[in-house]
């Protein structure tokens, strides 16, 4: 209530926006970065169930904090489930980090040992990969337990299958009454889940959330973005983005204008010497029009990439025409566009891309101009 909606925004889209800033908020409005130990060496601890990714995780992390410059020891702790071990140890070479393990025997023994092995190694960061379960019971936990007594993680980390949805939340709560968790891992956020649980997981933990799991590979990993998760759970992160730019860069006063000469067919060089300042404002062109397309079904095709560079050139060949070849281009022959191409330091070849440019934006005006009722209306404008 009380809300004034943006000269550039419909009421609806204005909603959108509201929604997808309270979602934000929700989700802890920035990321959370990993603490560090005053004293070294600073000790990760890794939980979590079987099957959401832990001991890729453990590589994963060792490999972003090896490439900070930390000398990375992980800690093989799972010693019930098979082969995790060896996985451990497969992925560790992977990404460069040493694996320390003294086979299946006492998890809380292997933990102290690692201390031991990491304070005459000079190891500055530890990361110790706990046993997982199927589901949650009193003995794990306890084993848990015992091991943070142990090592004393400056942060225990819990790693939960963001395609479980609301399982994932009674996991994470769980542990977190159990553990005291400081941080949560979301992964397999590169499959079709919303990861509208981490909504949940937030709420009901207070923990943030720090990171996400996108894909099998180790560089397969991101610092956490709420905005970004919250678009997610939107579904709509192309229409936000374009939102955005928008309202940054076209009063809805300009667009009515353009819409009205693109469909006159008034459309001239100079209303596209004026777009040039308004899609630099916009970012990257074939962003933009890779979500015109998403949301058009794919109809939208690409004008290309346009580097600033590019742009200033293109600016500059307009201005260097007479008011009269700006509004009526065809009568630009050869001598004209030697004229233009010496005052504007480009050459005619650059005069005739920006011409086949400025043709193909009127084709897809026309394009625009055949989508019928509000929905072809609101592209001519975006456009």
């Amino acid at each position: 209530m009380g809300e004034d909606v943006m000269q550039s925004l419909t009421p609806g889209q204005h909603v959108i926006k509201i929604v997808h800033e309270q979602l934000t908020e929700l989700l802890g409005k920035q990321n959370e970065k990993l603490n560090i130990s005053p004293k070294p060496p600073t000790v990760y601890m890794m939980a979590g169930l079987q099957g959401a990714g832990k001991t890729t995780f453990c590589a994963k992390l060792g490999q972003m904090l090896k490439g900070q410059g930390k000398k990375v020891l992980l800690v093989a702790c799972d010693v019930y489930r098979p082969a995790a071990i060896s996985q451990l140890k497969t992925v560790g070479k992977q990404a460069g980090v040493e694996v320390f393990e003294e086979g299946q025997g006492d998890p809380t023994k292997i933990a102290k040992n690692a201390l031991k092995f990491a304070e005459k190694g000079a190891f500055d960061t530890i990361i110790v990969d706990t046993a997982g379960r199927l589901h949650i019971n009193a003995e794990l936990m306890n084993e848990l337990v015992q091991i943070k007594k142990i090592v004393n993680p400056v942060e225990i980390l819990l790693t939960v299958d963001a395609m479980t949805g609301q399982d994932a939340v009674n996991v994470a709560r769980e542990f977190n009454n159990t553990l005291d968790i400081t941080g949560v891992i979301l992964t397999k956020l590169d499959g079709d889940t919303r990861g509208g649980a981490a909504l949940s997981i937030r709420h009901v933990t207070g923990k943030p959330i720090k990171f996400a799991g996108v894909g099998e590979k180790l560089g397969d990993i991101e610092v956490f973005h709420p905005e970004r998760i919250a678009s997610r759970i939107l579904g709509m992160g192309d229409v936000l983005t374009i939102i955005e730019k928008a309202t940054a860069a076209v009063s809805e006063q300009e667009m009515k204008v353009l819409e009205k000469r693109m469909r006159e067919n008034a459309f001239t060089l100079e209303d596209f010497l004026v777009q040039f300042d308004q899609v630099k404002k916009m970012g990257n062109l074939d962003d933009i029009m890779a979500s015109l397309g998403n949301m058009t079904g794919g109809k939208m095709k690409s004008l290309g990439k346009l580097d600033e560079s590019q742009m200033a050139r293109n600016k500059a060949i307009i201005q260097s025409m007479t008011v009269k070849e700006r509004r009526n281009p065809e009568i630009l022959k050869a001598s004209r566009k030697q004229r233009i191409a010496n005052g504007s330091g480009t050459s005619i070849q650059e005069i005739n891309a920006l011409l086949k440019q400025f043709e193909q934006s009127k084709q897809m005006m026309k394009q625009l101009g055949s989508m019928g009722g509000k929905k072809g209306k609101g592209m001519r404008g975006m456009f």
